[in-house]
């Protein structure tokens, strides 16, 4: 290509290999940073997690969602981590509720718990460290995949939500 300012590409995957795609990838990456704007459409979600700063959802011909993906995302955050630790462990339940737990492997589990909106992740990490002993901690955030089959399903924003916790 010839560097242009602007390239529209239509499911750019589409039919590739992964080795084709990953050589793809590479090439839209290059562009973007010299300074090209690049368009394209897709299904795949996993390309926009990868691939896309700002997204645009369409839906039917509409346009249902608008905005940086790190702010698309954020909006549809539950405030939900997943703790792997050392023994179990209970939280006050005025500040958390608890999602799911499982064994990993002997003395090993994974919690996943929902905080109470406004405790921050630091605030979790905080109650924790008199409780358990912390192996790792990681917000669950939303994929963009789960935002796209939520909207376009039609939940409302509630609806959405509640959905991402249960994925």
């Amino acid at each position: 290509m010839h560097e242009p300012r602007l390239i529209i590409l239509d499911e750019p995957f589409s039919g590739f290999d992964p080795v084709n795609a990953q050589l793809i990838t590479e090439k839209i990456l290059e562009l973007k940073e010299n300074g090209s704007t690049i368009i394209f459409s897709t299904h795949r979600m996993e390309t926009v997690e990868s691939l896309c700063d700002h997204i645009a959802l369409i839906n039917k011909s509409k346009k249902i969602l608008e905005g940086p993906k790190k702010q698309v995302k954020d909006q549809y955050k539950t405030n939900t981590f997943i703790i792997e630790h050392k023994g179990t462990f209970t939280l006050p339940g005025n500040r958390y509720e608890l999602v799911g737990q499982a064994v990993m492997e002997e003395e090993l589990y994974s919690t996943t718990i929902r905080a109470k909106e406004g405790v921050t992740g630091n605030a979790v990490i905080r109650d924790l460290i008199d409780l358990t002993e912390v192996h790792g901690f990681q917000e669950k955030l939303p994929t963009m995949a789960d935002i796209f089959i939520g909207l376009v399903k039609g939940e409302g924003d509630e609806a959405l939500k509640k959905h991402l916790l249960e994925v």
